[in-house]
């Protein structure tokens, strides 16, 4: 899942970035609240991460602003800001997660996810779909039982999928929550990624288990074969 850090610190902000692609998330970085702004209403983030002490303006502004413009966005505020009252106020400003400083990855990751996963719904991590199962925490994949050797791109593309499972889900979607700011959208690097974790779902489950609809996108079929798909009109479907 993709995720917004804003924070001023280079340093830190470095450290985050490394720590939680290591974990599996694609990661931008904004160093000051406007930037921070334009990239959470320009972007289509899973989370995002906001530090209080910013250069240009208080993160709670950043906060109250974002939230002013209805971006239904997870934040998490990460600060070394502990007071009650002070968590208390972001809670209340509109934040998801309020989270001290200094912090361990593990919780970060599962407090990340943890939010994410509410944002769509869920009331579990692992994501379950017919014969398709996805693990997140442990970022893997399985049909029938049987473990996909995915890239971490692959993994990435059909963990969305089944996040968004039953809706067509478009090119530039994916575009926005898998890859990060510097993905360069006239290249032919998804397509490649969708034709190969389409064969390996195939290989796996023995008929396609990605279909393409027509002009609109991408959607998983897990239920029943794909010609007899429930969620697909035949006018849809795609060989």
């Amino acid at each position: 899942m993709r995720l917004l850090v804003i924070e001023d610190d280079k340093e830190l902000a470095f450290v985050m970035k490394q720590g939680l692609e290591e974990r599996g998330f694609t990661v931008d970085v904004a160093n000051t609240g406007i930037e921070g702004e334009e990239k959470a209403l320009a972007n289509g983030y899973d989370a995002i991460l906001l530090d209080l002490k910013l250069p240009d303006k208080d993160g709670l502004d950043v906060l109250t602003f974002l939230r002013e413009q209805e971006l239904q966005t997870p934040i998490l505020i990460i600060t070394a800001r502990h007071a009650v009252a002070e968590r208390a106020r972001g809670l209340n400003c509109g934040a998801d997660d309020y989270i001290i400083k200094p912090f361990d990855f593990v919780e970060l990751k599962a407090r990340i996810q943890a939010v994410i996963r509410r944002s769509y719904g869920r009331t579990r991590n692992e994501i379950k779909i017919g014969r398709v199962r996805v693990d997140p925490n442990m970022r893997k994949a399985y049909v029938d039982g049987f473990e996909l050797s995915l890239s971490a791109k692959e993994f990435d593309i059909l963990e969305y999928l089944a996040s968004r499972y039953s809706d067509v889900v478009s090119s530039e979607d994916i575009v926005e929550h898998v890859y990060d700011e510097f993905f360069d959208p006239f290249s032919s690097v998804l397509r490649v990624h969708i034709a190969n974790l389409r064969k390996k779902l195939t290989a796996a489950g023995g008929e396609s288990l990605l279909i393409t609809v027509k002009g609109k996108g991408y959607r998983l079929c897990t239920e029943v074969k794909e010609k007899e798909c429930q969620l697909c009109t035949e006018e849809e479907l795609q060989d």
